[in-house]
Parts: C-alpha cells; sequence; structure tokens
C-alpha cells in the first residue's frame, strides 16, 4: 500500500557469503513509479498534520502606536504534492524529491491596541513552491528483513499569500510581515521531520516480508539475501537465497547454485528469476522427509480398469505368482531412492526421477509377502505457473523404464509388466503429485501483495517471472 513495499526489496544484510543465489529479482523504474504513486500518499498525510503553535507579540505601528496581536487555531486544510520523483543513487539507496507543493492553512487572528480597541477574525495562508528532497537508506534490522530511514533532507518553502477576513487595512501589512518571516519558517522546519516520520512508518510494514516463508508441514523456504543489490540507473537488482529446508533443520544440499543472469527486460515492474536450484533444493528436502513415496492399493485404481492389483492380474504376465500366491490382493510401494533432479531447458522443465517398485501379496492375515523390487527411471515434463502468490506446477509423463532389481518369485521378462506400471502412475501416482503440486510454493512477498499481468517463462537454467504488482490494504 505504500511505498515501503518497493523499500522493502532494495534493503541489503550485510553479507560476505561468496555464494551464488537462487533466485534474483529485479525492479525496475516501471515498479519504482509505481511506488512514488502509492507513498505521496502516506507523504501528505504526514505533511497535513504540520502543527502551527499559536503566536502572540507586541508590535508598533504608525500612527497607531503599540499593538497587541495574537494567532490563534492554525491549522493546515489541505496539502498538494503535484510534482514529485524517485531516483536510484547506486550505492546509496533512493532519492526521493518533492517540488512545487503548495500548502493551505487557516487561522484566527485577534488586536488590541490604543488600550481599549480589539479586533478580531480570520485568515487563509496559502504557501507555494514547496520543495522537499530526501534520501531514503536501507539497512537490516538483524533479522533478515529492511529497516529504512530518512536521512540527507532539505526543505524549503517559496512564497506566500493571505488572506484576512475583518478588521481594518492597515492589519494586512502587520501580518504579512509576520507571515513570511514566521509561519514560514514553523513550517519548513517541520517538513523535514513528519517526510523522516512517514518513512519510519514504513517498518513495520517491512517486516511483513517473507524472509522464511513456510511451505507446508515438511518445508519452508529462504528468501533472506546472499549479497547486497546492485542499484544501477534502471534497475534494483537483487540477490536471494531461494533454498528450501526441513522445518526446523536446515541442511544443505549436496550440490550449490549456478550462476546465472536475468535478462534486461523493463516492460513489467517486477522480474522474479528462479534458477534450477530452487526445484531442485524441494526434491531434496522432500526426498529427507521421507514423503516421496505412496503404497497403492486396488482401490485406488479406476473400477472401469480391467487391471487389478491382484496375484490374478500379475499372474497372467507371471505366472509362479498365481501358483504361490493364488486369489491374493496386492499392494505396491512407489519411492524414490535418491532426489529428483530438475532441469530447465527453453520452454520446458523436466523432472528425472529415479525409484523403485515393491510388490506385494497381501496374505489373508493382512501380512505382506514381497514378490519383486523394480528399478524405475521416469522422466516428467512439468506446465510451471503463477496461482497468486505461489508457483505451482503440474506434471505428465514424459517415459519410464524398468529393470528388475530383485525377485522373490524366480525370473521374469520385466517388459511385461510395463503396462501395468504406465496406468499406475499416469491414473494413480501422477495425480496425486499434481494435487500436491497444485498448492504451489511462496514467492518472495510484502504485505497484502497481489501480482498483475504476470507472464512466465522457462529459460536456459532458470524460470522467469515477468508481472506488475498492486497493494492493497
Amino acid at each position: 500500500m505504500l511505498l515501503c513495499y518497493w523499500l522493502a526489496l532494495v534493503a541489503f544484510i550485510p553479507a560476505t557469503l561468496s555464494v551464488n543465489p537462487g533466485v534474483k529479482v529485479k525492479l525496475t523504474k516501471k515498479g519504482l513509479e509505481y511506488g512514488r504513486q502509492l507513498g505521496m500518499v502516506s507523504i501528505q498525510q504526514k505533511l497535513k498534520s504540520i502543527k502551527v503553535p499559536d503566536v502572540s507579540g507586541k508590535k508598533r505601528v504608525s500612527p497607531i502606536g503599540k499593538v497587541r496581536y495574537s494567532l490563534s487555531n492554525m491549522r493546515i486544510v489541505n496539502v498538494g504534492l503535484p510534482k514529485s520523483s524517485v531516483d536510484l543513487v547506486p550505492g546509496t539507496g533512493v532519492r526521493l524529491s518533492i517540488g512545487n507543493a503548495f500548502i493551505s492553512l487557516h487561522g484566527n487572528w485577534r488586536v488590541k491596541y490604543l488600550r481599549i480597541i480589539k479586533d478580531r477574525g480570520s485568515f487563509d495562508l496559502n504557501v507555494n513552491g514547496v520543495t522537499i528532497t530526501t534520501t531514503i537508506a536501507i539497512k537490516s534490522d538483524g533479522t533478515g528483513r529492511p529497516a529504512v530511514s530518512s536521512v540527507n533532507c532539505a526543505a524549503t518553502v517559496g512564497s506566500a499569500s493571505v488572506k484576512f477576513r475583518g478588521g481594518a487595512s492597515w492589519l494586512y501589512n502587520l501580518f504579512k510581515r509576520f507571515v513570511d518571516k514566521a509561519l514560514r519558517s514553523a513550517m519548513q522546519k517541520q517538513m523535514c521531520p513528519l517526510v523522516a516520520s512517514a518513512v519510519s512508518d514504513l517498518n513495520p510494514q517491512l517486516k511483513t516480508l517473507n524472509v522464511l516463508a513456510k511451505v507446508d508441514k515438511h518445508a519452508e523456504i529462504e528468501y533472506s539475501m546472499v549479497s547486497s543489490p546492485t542499484l544501477s540507473k534502471s534497475s534494483i537488482d537483487l540477490s536471494l537465497k531461494g533454498e528450501f529446508y526441513n522445518i526446523g533443520k536446515h541442511q544443505e544440499p549436496p550440490f550449490s547454485p549456478a550462476a546465472f543472469s536475468l535478462p534486461p527486460q523493463i516492460d513489467n515492474m517486477l522480474y522474479i528469476g528462479m534458477s534450477a536450484f530452487t526445484p531442485n533444493s524441494a526434491a531434496f528436502v522432500y526426498n529427507r522427509a521421507g514423503v516421496l513415496s505412496l503404497f497403492i492399493t486396488d482401490d485406488m485404481i479406476p473400477q472401469s480398469s480391467p487391471i487389478r492389483l491382484n496375484t490374478r492380474t500379475f499372474g497372467a504376465l507371471i505366472p509362479q505368482i498365481a501358483k504361490r500366491f493364488p486369489g491374493l490382493m496386492m499392494k505396491l510401494l512407489v519411492k524414490t531412492v535418491k532426489s529428483p533432479a530438475v532441469t530447465f531447458e527453453p520452454n520446458n522443465m523436466t523432472v528425472q526421477a529415479t525409484g523403485t517398485v515393491t510388490a506385494y501379496a497381501i496374505q489373508r492375515n493382512t501380512t505382506l509377502s514381497p514378490l519383486f523390487v523394480l528399478n524405475l527411471e521416469t522422466s516428467v515434463s512439468t506446465r510451471v505457473f503463477v496461482s497468486g502468490m505461489r508457483v505451482a506446477g503440474a506434471v505428465s509423463l514424459n517415459k519410464m523404464s524398468l529393470t528388475l532389481g530383485k525377485s522373490y518369485v524366480g525370473d521374469f521378462q520385466v517388459r511385461s509388466l510395463d503396462s501395468i506400471l504406465q496406468l499406475v502412475l499416469k491414473v494413480v501416482v501422477i495425480p496425486r503429485l499434481n494435487v500436491q503440486l497444485a498448492k504451489g510454493y511462496p514467492l518472495p512477498a510484502i504485505g497484502k501483495m497481489k501480482l498483475v499481468n504476470t507472464k512466465l517463462q522457462i529459460l536456459k537454467d532458470y524460470m522467469l517471472i515477468g508481472t506488475d504488482v498492486q497493494f492493497s490494504g
């Protein structure tokens, strides 16, 4: 809802790690411009809270003599910020400039002179040509989240015009001199502190940055920064860890992110590049958690299928099964034996998985008798898409190969089981996997952030999300 949402993305965490990021984020000038528009709302509200204290004094006015005066109940009735801009200052932060601003003030005046004469009325003051320039510095708050502050602020007030209601005309000259001197000075002194306050008010919002985001009961993803941001005149480039971990136990995988660079696209506000390291770290985490396995029973097979998980169906292909275990139901255990490997090629994301399929006969007393173990090699293509603030996917089977790992029923032709195993993968394993993949995992986000006009591309070694952003609330 504020400029802070963008400032969070330029916060840097002091780091000396010489590691490549798993995720890169680029904030373009289009994004900064959107942030400026939102940020002006907050600054305008702050400037409306300028407090001008009551003022009283005495002045000798010819030919009347000594005049006692007071100005009271002065309040800001309008603030206009017609011109503002944000610029990137390489190596420093974000410079905010406000020009041609105006402030309207209303108040009451009172005078007493010649000992007995009193007069009162109201006045309106318009201050034009207000300029404010400040640099917004960004640092880490120690939790991996950003904190911002205003530095090097300068504010000036241009011309002022006042309109009095009631009283003699000579009052105008008296108050005009005071307005030029005192009221303009009082407002000018408060502008930079109020802008600094508006910037500081962003910090609670910045704490919503999901540096560590929960994915599900098994995993979380870390978006802490691995190096300082790179600021150019056109964009801010960030390097995030982008690594999955088991919840409560952060163990590094036996591989590291490869270097990659984002293309020079600037049409969208924000670009998020996610290397193959990120999904590969997810595969490592889920494999370690032991959740990449599934027991398959006959009730999971569609009733319309002629293939059943029983010793009759398998016995037609492997006769010794029917002879040794007649009339029994069967159960299959499909599980990975190592972490699946994810690769990105232009317009294609592929997952290679190595696993085993263990077949059991279910005895009358429910004990399991192993029949055989097959080595399974599969390749699936993945359709990746953005759903809300999450990256999700769906897989389809490319190819599958089987070899015999171990047999408890003697030798048999493994190829005869191809059709059964393909059916199991297509109608049981992959649909259940797609249910989980459709839930996705969270992207780096701040507050009530919404992606619009989103496009996703699969490129060499990484995928690129180009998007505009909206904030609400």
